[in-house]
């Protein structure tokens, strides 16, 4: 049995539904959220790399990469922003973070 684009398709799916289902369940640790979003960019670069291989086309996997480093520069910006409100609040908790705006 080969592993074919149906296979890797449904990982894609998976692991999107379980990003989704990961912002949307936990409201409460900005940490796991921002860990949710990046196993959305994962299923995302996986389907690239599926149909790019498929297709024999290299432009889905550089796009791949592409999608990685700003994955990079968004877990990234992402920790040292949590860092700073940390030292500054004492807490992360998603609820203290909504009274930031206005």
């Amino acid at each position: 049995m080969t592993i074919g684009l149906g296979h890797y398709l449904s990982v894609g799916a998976i692991l999107f539904t379980l990003g989704i289902l990961g912002i949307f369940l936990n409201r409460k640790n900005v940490i796991v959220i921002l860990m949710s979003i990046e196993l959305i960019l994962l299923s995302v670069n996986i389907n690239l790399v599926a149909f790019s291989t498929h297709l024999n086309d290299i432009v889905g996997q550089v796009f791949a990469l592409l999608v990685l480093t700003v994955a990079a520069a968004e877990a990234a910006i992402g920790l040292a922003v949590l860092v700073v409100y940390f030292r500054n609040r004492g807490s992360i908790a998603v609820e203290d973070i909504n009274l930031m705006k206005g």
